[in-house]
């Protein structure tokens, strides 16, 4: 990407991240959810540990890095509403009539996204640290469990968007997403340790990118962290973010050719 490009997806960028910081209703509600996982869940299920499999003694400590990735999940999924509003409001289409590089345009809310999604985490860890929890994996671990959801929010950012160009309709994309996000949940080890999920569920849950990004972050906040594991898992992910990113930017092309 040349150097005029990388400056116009900043511009870009920042007019999106601007948007939300004049909304901080929706920052707040964000976290919400998180919230409710982490004080209700860990509460609700802190014995859970004594069936063993978890790798730690304090359920708190397993959960947080299935409440950051869940979370990243969770917003990312809807990134194709920003896009689809754009098109309703004729924004996207006035953007096309300007020399701004196309690349710039989808680029940018990628980077929204993951800028939005670090900083969900970061909050997200803050407040575990704040209810009692530990990370053994210290500053490198939690920078890589940051990283995955990340990568995990790319990945369905970009979908999301390509989702939005293709359907156009608002009911379309709540119904698949509705239908997606339980299962991509329970088909992880979002709550319960692989050794306690039934052999179908583990075997599933092998081919879940939100598994990918949680087996990668709690593998790196481990004391003895498991490097090929965190290694192959961030490797499959950062793959998977490309080909979404390459399928988005291919989306919004054709969309490009139809107006």
């Amino acid at each position: 990407m040349s150097g005029q490009a990388l400056v116009q997806t900043w511009y870009m960028t920042q007019r999106q991240l601007t948007a939300i910081i004049r909304q901080p209703v929706f920052l707040v509600i964000s976290l919400i959810q998180p919230v409710i996982w982490l004080f209700l869940f860990g509460n609700l299920f802190k014995k859970v540990v004594e069936l063993g499999g978890f790798g730690t003694t304090s359920y708190l400590d397993y959960l947080i890095p299935g409440i950051v990735v869940m979370s990243a999940l969770g917003s990312s999924m809807w990134a194709g509403m920003g896009t689809l509003e754009e098109i309703e409001r004729g924004t996207l289409n006035r953007f096309l009539t300007t020399p701004v590089s196309r690349n710039a345009l989808m680029n940018a809310n990628v980077v929204q996204n993951g800028i939005s999604t670090a900083v969900q985490s970061v909050v997200i860890v803050l407040l575990g640290r704040a209810a009692g929890a530990s990370y053994p994996g210290g500053a490198g671990g939690l920078l890589i469990l940051v990283v995955a959801s990340v990568l995990l929010g790319t990945v369905f950012g970009a979908l999301s968007n390509a989702l939005g160009m293709l359907v156009r309709r608002r009911e379309s994309i709540i119904g698949i997403n509705t239908f997606l996000l339980l299962p991509l949940t329970f088909l992880s080890s979002s709550f319960m340790a692989p050794g306690q999920m039934p052999s179908w569920m583990r075997h599933v849950a092998d081919f879940n990118p939100v598994d990918w990004a949680m087996v990668a972050g709690r593998s790196a906040l481990t004391a003895a962290p498991d490097w090929g594991v965190v290694a192959g898992r961030g490797g499959a992910l950062l793959l998977l973010a490309v080909v979404a990113v390459a399928l988005s930017t291919r989306t919004f092309r054709s969309y490009q050719k139809s107006v």
